[in-house]
């Protein structure tokens, strides 16, 4: 923690503008220990994500002790919505979920545009994926930016 609050100090940036993201797996690794450091980042202004949601121990109980902001859809599940009536269920569930609980919503591995609907459709306001860029370095990202591809995102 006291690394967070020093990286936060020498950027100056805003702990609200920062996101730490954590496997389920990892979470619950030692359940108690994790709940006091996500108490103490969030105190901190942190935002917290949990990423790969639905890979590991899900679980409504560990959505309510952990004070997450963001549930991160896995790519696993996205894959499947075009064509799996069980992964539409479940996506659209976990959508449900997350925003039921004030959290936001990101998909993971949007790699086309049925997707895409299917996501917007469904109330996820927000994913990532080949569908909008691949992998870019910080300065490319800033470029893509300015070309105006901003607005091809998941708002």
């Amino acid at each position: 923690m006291s690394g967070v609050r020093a990286v936060l100090i020498s950027t100056g940036i805003e702990p609200n503008h920062l996101q730490l993201e954590r496997t389920e797996s990892v979470l619950m690794e030692d359940a108690d220990s994790t709940i006091a450091t996500l108490r103490a980042l969030k105190v901190m202004g942190v935002q917290m994500a949990i990423d790969d949601f639905g890979t590991g121990f899900s679980s409504f109980t560990y959505l309510q002790r952990f004070h997450v902001d963001t549930l991160k859809v896995d790519r696993s599940f996205v894959r499947e919505i075009t064509g799996d009536p069980k992964a539409i269920n479940l996506v659209s569930a976990m959508i449900n979920i997350g925003k039921s609980l004030n959290q936001r919503v990101i998909a993971e591995g949007v790699e086309n545009c049925a997707q895409l609907n299917f996501l917007q459709h469904h109330g996820c306001d927000e994913g990532q994926g080949f569908y909008f860029s691949h992998p870019v370095v910080a300065a490319e990202a800033g470029s893509l930016f300015k070309r105006g591809l901003e607005q091809t995102l998941v708002q």
